[in-house]
């Protein structure tokens, strides 16, 4: 009993509650004398317990509630690694949210069956700040910049010369109510960013729900996604600028509820020079009644481009993309003539074959530049719903996610 208690005592002063360690609560259980399972040196969460502050060792989450407190940072050197069916409670009283910066890295693991999860206490949009991982792969910012300053209130720099770069991987991984406005309101997270995230990152089976800004926000880099859900978020479902150049993106889906902007919103930060990321299978749905953000916007288009944002997209469906003013709705909105004349017209931006259905102007490209291209296409009905299996994973409160693809 003596040995357990000066083993908890030391181990306390290792793993303090300050600004800048992880930090493990009273209810929680040190499992094996603090040796994670992938075999290093760490600390071990094992049940219940709060993650807070900066980690200073491998920290192993198994499965289990905690508590997510602070700003909690896994820095360059340190690995994060979350077992199937551990749930993390954001305390939106402090400002929370989980960075992982460059260096670091995250191994998120859940299951169809147990799924990660990151919820809030308050279980309202915006709660708190998400999920953001930085890796080191390179960016195209503003005038072609290979650094820019983060707008997620870290005030981290990114961008970095490696395509393969990998920050770990996130398969299974829900997270519920984050993205929120920062400060004045110019700057914001997502429910899930990633700031020149690499190739090497695994990002599979992930569901973004009820954020107050996009559901997913890259950065540049070249990391893709498969498998990916954005449900109900208030901004825009999928958002990049920086030249993101994902080539392998599979199985995307978008369902747009009560509040909602472009489906897709999509830019190259002014970069006419930018190498176009590809995506096979996209379903965006847009529900009845489903307002913009701000009232009277025209933020109601299935796909954006603009400041030569590129995309080479096929098998897309799109359904219920209606405004108030019944006009200012498209399949495709191009929104400067720079981007139609050095993306779309040499072949950068491709939305094909693709199926609009149940929207104002059906088979339309829109254009909101003078002079008005105006460019129609052809619906291919045999385009369907993306298939993505239904499970725990993307089941929120007994509702099923997935239902609308049924």
């Amino acid at each position: 009993m003596k040995k357990n208690i000066f083993y908890l005592l030391s181990l306390a002063l290792v793993l303090s509650a300050t600004s800048c360690t992880v930090e493990i609560r009273e209810d929680a259980d040190i499992n094996g004398g603090g040796t994670p399972s992938n075999g290093t040196t760490g600390a071990v969460l094992d049940g219940t317990g709060t993650l807070a502050g900066t980690l200073k060792q491998n920290t192993t989450v198994k499965k289990g509630t905690y508590a997510l407190e602070g700003i909690v940072k896994v820095p360059e050197g340190i690995t994060l690694t979350i077992e199937a069916g551990a749930t993390f409670t954001a305390k939106t009283s402090v400002g929370s949210s989980l960075v992982v910066l460059q260096g670091g890295k995250i191994f998120a693991e859940g299951t169809a069956a147990e799924p990660v999860v990151f919820t809030s206490d308050n279980k309202k949009p915006g709660d708190w700040g998400g999920v953001t991982l930085y890796g080191n792969a390179p960016i195209k910012a503003i005038n072609g910049a290979s650094k820019a300053l983060s707008e997620d209130g870290n005030n981290v720099y990114y961008g970095g010369d490696n395509p393969n770069d990998n920050s770990g991987s996130l398969r299974f991984v829900r997270v519920e109510y984050g993205g929120k406005k920062i400060g004045d309101g110019t700057s914001e997270t997502n429910s899930m960013t990633f700031y020149s995230v690499g190739a090497g990152t695994i990002l599979e089976n992930l569901v973004s729900y009820k954020g107050t800004d996009d559901g997913y926000e890259f950065f540049g880099g070249t990391v893709s996604g498969k498998n990916l859900v954005s449900y109900g978020n208030y901004d825009d479902s999928f958002d990049w600028q920086d030249g993101w150049s994902g080539q392998n993106n599979s199985n995307w889906f978008a369902y747009q509820t009560a509040i909602g902007n472009f489906g897709m919103e999509i830019e190259a930060s002014g970069n006419a020079d930018n190498i176009a990321p590809k995506v096979t299978g996209i379903t965006l749905i847009r529900e009845a009644g489903t307002k913009p953000e701000n009232a009277g916007s025209i933020e109601v288009t299935a796909i954006q481009f603009k400041k030569h944002g590129s995309g080479i997209f096929s098998n897309v469906y799109m359904e219920g993309y209606k405004n108030t003013d019944g006009k200012s709705a498209y399949a495709v909105l191009i929104q400067d003539a720079a981007t139609e004349t050095e993306q779309v017209d040499k072949g950068k931006v491709l939305v094909s074959p693709a199926n609009h259905v149940n929207s104002d102007n059906l088979n339309i490209w829109g254009y909101a530049y003078t002079p008005n291209g105006g460019k129609t296409f052809t619906s291919d009905a045999t385009i369907k719903k993306v298939t993505l299996t239904s499970g725990n994973w993307a089941t929120v409160n007994g509702v099923d996610l997935l239902s609308a693809l049924k």
